[in-house]
C-alpha cells in the first residue's frame, strides 16, 4: 500500500478575500467600522454593490480566477431589501 504523502501546512497562510457588500446594509456596516477606527485585515478587499443580488455568479468567477482565495457576498436582512 503506498505511503500518503504529508504535505506541510504553512501556519501564516492569510487567504484573500474579496466582499461585495451591499450599499445599504453590509456595506454601511463596514463603513462604520471604518469610521470607528477598525483596522481591516491587509488582506480583505471590500467592493460597494447596490444591492447584493445584483452580484454576478461571473464577478465571483472572475475573483477567484485573478487570485481571491474566498468570495464574500454580504446583503441586508430578510425582508429588509431596499
Amino acid at each position: 500500500m503506498p505511503k500518503a504523502k504529508s504535505k506541510a501546512v504553512k501556519q501564516d497562510f492569510q487567504p484573500e478575500i474579496l466582499a461585495f457588500c451591499c450599499n445599504w446594509c453590509s456595506y454601511a456596516g463596514a463603513d462604520l467600522a471604518g469610521v470607528s477606527r477598525f483596522q481591516y485585515p491587509p488582506n480583505m478587499r471590500i467592493v460597494r454593490v447596490m444591492c447584493s443580488g445584483r452580484v454576478d455568479p461571473s464577478f465571483v468567477l472572475k475573483a477567484l480566477k485573478d487570485g481571491a482565495d474566498g468570495v464574500l457576498i454580504t446583503g441586508c436582512h430578510i425582508g429588509d431589501c431596499h
